[in-house]
């Protein structure tokens, strides 16, 4: 990374990930109601295999989930760097640690999301969120 200009992006990109990340967890985990607004308009989430399309629907879906607490292990972002997203910062987030659900054991979870710039604030693409239940029982 010797080009002064990718190495730039690089580091927006980390720390834009990281301010991100942790105000994306806060309102998830307190201020749910508020978590519609981290979305684009037409922004889309897949939760464990099921799919909302749209802030409302958004929002709707992820009222209906139990508390949670989020415990952010793992985080890496990069850019995404090609001609529909020339002149608009868009970064592709993925992270991983563990989600306790009220009255449910602690468990990993993964999650990715594509996320851009609208106006001063970055809202959310696409999110991908995977709780990691064990596959085979033992």
């Amino acid at each position: 990374m010797d080009d002064p200009a990718v190495k730039k992006l690089f580091e927006e990109c980390n720390k834009t990930a990281q301010k991100f990340t942790s105000l994306y967890y806060q309102a998830f985990d307190k201020r749910r109601h508020d978590l519609g607004t981290l979305y684009l308009d037409n922004g889309l989430l897949v939760w464990n295999g099921n799919g909302a399309t749209g802030r409302d629907q958004i929002q709707s879906a992820v009222l209906q989930l139990p508390t949670t607490s989020h415990r952010l292990n793992t985080l890496d972002a990069q850019p995404i760097i090609d001609e529909t997203t020339v002149g608009q910062a868009t970064f592709c987030i993925t992270c991983g640690g563990t989600v306790k659900y009220n009255g449910h054991d602690v468990k990993p979870f993964q999650q990715s999301f594509i996320i851009t710039a609208d106006g001063d604030k970055f809202r959310i693409v696409s999110d991908i969120y995977r709780v990691q239940d064990a596959l085979f029982a033992q």
